[in-house]
């Protein structure tokens, strides 16, 4: 059975539905809390892919995060090995960040269902083309960043524009949370950094997030899980062993 690399930088901030879905594909999954130790490059190139989650940190704060630098040496490793990578929230911006594209805070604060948009090339694109557009999702970031010289635009958002891109064949960064569940989401919401952070959102509220995730959650995970398939075909394809 072979394996795929989760990066997690916070206990709560994990794969969520993309684990039950890579399992279900027949790979192993080993999560790595970067804050305590990251494996040598020896060990973690014989996976077959790599997972990067969200957090609160920014890549920025890499001064006080020491281990964001090695997470941005480890990702530029597998794309020069053409090993599929995925970055969620934090991690798409670790990518951004890998490749040398600047990260930044974005105007607005995202947090809760926010409507986002397929671009032409998303809409073809093998694994963002699960996604209906205009689709709802999970939000919960502050930073934004400029497009990696060789990515490709495959989502947008009026309040956020950089919402998802591919770079090659087998890397994507989203910056939304396909990943989520319900339990997540109160956990996060409940939390006292989680309802601080939503305080400093004007006209956001715990309920209203509570209200928009009971009509718009089904969906999410029905199209999400369509997505996490098509991006396991990619780890696949490009590890035939796998």
């Amino acid at each position: 059975m072979d394996e795929v690399i989760v990066f997690q930088h916070v206990l709560h901030e994990h794969a969520g539905t993309l684990s039950a879905v890579l399992r279900r594909q027949g790979f192993r999954l080993r999560t790595v809390d970067v804050w305590k130790k990251i494996p040598p490059l020896s060990r973690l190139s014989r996976a077959a892919g790599l997972v990067v989650m969200g957090g609160p940190m920014s890549v920025y704060e890499s001064h006080r995060y020491p281990y964001l630098r090695r997470e941005m040496e480890v990702i530029r490793h597998f794309i020069r090995k053409g090993k599929p990578v995925l970055g969620i929230c934090l991690g798409s911006q670790l990518i951004a960040g890998a490749l040398g594209a600047r990260v930044y805070p974005n105007r607005v604060r995202e947090i809760g269902w926010v409507a986002v948009r397929s671009t032409p090339e998303g809409r073809r694109d093998p694994v963002c083309g699960e996604m209906p557009t205009p689709s709802r999702v999970f939000q919960w970031h502050q930073d934004t960043f400029d497009l990696p010289r060789q990515a490709v635009l495959l989502v947008t958002g009026d309040d956020c524009r950089h919402q998802a891109f591919r770079v090659g064949k087998t890397v994507y960064g989203f910056q939304f949370h396909p990943e989520m569940d319900a339990t997540m989401i109160r956990d996060w919401i409940q939390s006292s950094d989680g309802r601080r952070e939503i305080s400093g959102c004007p006209g956001n509220s715990p309920e209203r997030i509570l209200r928009d995730t009971r009509r718009s959650l089904s969906g999410m995970k029905r199209w999400g899980r369509r997505l996490f398939n098509a991006f396991s075909s990619t780890i696949r394809g490009s590890h035939p062993g796998a």
